[in-house]
């Protein structure tokens, strides 16, 4: 079973027997507009949580997309090249950015469950 964790920087982690994918939240790609460009990192690329993993552009701006864990890069969503628009449409499915294969589970104690992640979605209305 695979769990879902978010940051307060509005991205998304699914884990599942070690491996993480992720990608920004539905909320985020709204503020964000319309994605015209994904820049995501190299297979073998080392992450930090809280740190730089991604940037994405769309009409509006530029913004980095946080690792929310720390990890070794194993795969990117090479589709986003040809559709970044899928970050907009299915940004919990389709649109994910990177998959990393976690270097400390623990780290994932810090981030929000669905629930919390709502309730800061709350707050900000």
């Amino acid at each position: 079973m695979s769990i879902v964790w978010f940051s307060h920087e509005h991205e998304w982690i699914r884990v599942k027997d070690g491996i993480g994918v992720i990608g920004i939240t539905d909320y985020a790609q709204q503020q964000l507009g319309d994605v015209v460009f994904v820049e995501l990192p190299a297979i073998g690329t080392a992450v930090t949580k809280g740190e730089q993993a991604a940037v994405v552009e769309s009409v509006k701006a530029a913004s980095e997309v946080y690792a929310p864990a720390s990890g070794e890069v194993i795969a990117v969503n090479e589709e986003l090249a040809d559709e970044p628009g899928r970050v907009n449409a299915t940004p919990l499915t389709d649109g994910w950015f990177l998959k990393i294969r976690l270097s400390d589970e623990n780290e994932l104690q810090t981030l929000m469950d669905e629930k919390a992640y709502q309730e800061l979605l709350r707050s900000l209305s």
